[in-house]
C-alpha cells in the first residue's frame, strides 16, 4: 500500500465514521417516521458515503442491469464482499428487507434504525427455529410490497475465495414464490473484508437476469450460484486489468 493510498484510506476512514454519527443523530426523527423517511435517510447517507470515496480515495460506483429488478417485490440475492454492499444497497433497491445477522441490533443508535425499517434479524446460533422466523418476516415484508435481499453464503467473503452458499435463500426463494434475481459485485477490490485500504477504483454492481420461481431446490441453488460466482469473477477481472 502506498503512501498516497494509506493517507487517503485514513481520511476516508476518519469522513466515513463522522458522517455516519452525524447523520444517525441528525436523522433520528425518521425513526418515528413512516418507512417512505427511512428510505430518504438511507439515500442521504449513501450518497454521502459514495461521494467521499469518489473524492478522497478516487473510487466511483456503476449500477447495471437495475431494470431487471422489475417493479413487484422480489427476492434479491448478493454476492457479499464488503461492508460498502451492506450500505449501498439500501438505496440501490429501494429499501429491500434485508436479512442480517442479530448483533447488528444491538449497536447503539445503528441498530435503532434497522429495526425502524423493519430488517430481517436472524439469530445464527437458534437453527430451525432462525430459519422459520426468516421466513416469516419474509413473507410479511413481501406482502407488503417489498423485496426481500439475502447474502446467499451468509457472510463477508474475500475476492477470489469460495465459500458455499447457505440453505437461507432456498427456503425464501420455496416459500416466497418470487422471482430471484442475482446480484454481482466487485466491491470487495476497493474496499476489502476487514482491512484499512481504500485503493482507487471502480465498484460495479450487476443485476442478472432473474430466476423464475418454482424451481427445485437442487437447480435452483446451482444455477443461483454459477450465475453469481461467474459473474462476480468477470467483474474483477475487468476491474484487475491495467488501464
Amino acid at each position: 500500500m502506498t503512501l498516497l493510498t494509506w493517507f487517503r484510506s485514513a481520511l476516508f476512514n476518519l469522513y466515513f465514521y463522522g458522517w455516519t454519527a452525524v447523520l444517525t443523530i441528525a436523522l433520528s426523527p425518521a425513526l418515528f417516521m413512516p418507512k417512505n423517511f427511512g428510505l430518504r435517510a438511507a439515500r442521504i447517507w449513501v450518497g454521502g458515503v459514495n461521494l467521499g470515496l469518489r473524492l478522497i480515495c478516487g473510487i466511483t460506483v456503476e449500477v447495471k442491469g437495475r431494470e431487471r429488478l422489475g417493479k413487484g417485490p422480489a427476492l434479491i440475492a448478493v454476492k457479499h464482499q464488503s461492508a460498502w454492499d451492506t450500505i449501498a444497497l439500501l438505496s440501490i433497491c429501494d429499501m429491500p428487507a434485508v436479512v442480517l445477522k442479530r448483533e447488528l441490533t444491538w449497536i447503539p443508535l445503528y441498530g435503532w434504525y434497522i429495526m425502524a425499517m423493519r430488517m430481517i434479524p436472524i439469530d445464527r446460533s437458534a437453527g430451525a427455529k432462525a430459519l422459520k422466523d426468516m421466513v416469516r418476516r419474509a413473507k410479511a415484508a413481501a406482502a407488503e410490497g417489498r423485496s426481500v435481499l439475502i447474502f446467499p453464503q451468509g457472510t463477508r467473503v474475500a475476492v477470489g475465495d469460495k465459500v458455499p452458499y447457505q440453505p437461507g435463500v432456498a427456503a425464501l426463494y420455496g416459500q416466497l414464490g418470487l422471482p430471484c434475481v442475482p446480484v454481482a459485485l466487485n466491491s470487495g477490490l476497493v474496499w476489502p473484508r476487514r482491512a484499512f485500504r481504500r485503493p482507487p477504483g471502480k465498484i460495479t454492481v450487476e443485476f442478472l437476469p432473474p430466476i423464475p420461481p418454482g424451481l427445485r431446490r437442487e437447480p435452483f441453488m446451482n444455477t443461483l450460484e454459477a450465475q453469481i460466482e461467474a459473474a462476480s469473477d468477470a467483474l474483477a477481472a475487468v476491474a484487475s486489468r491495467p488501464n
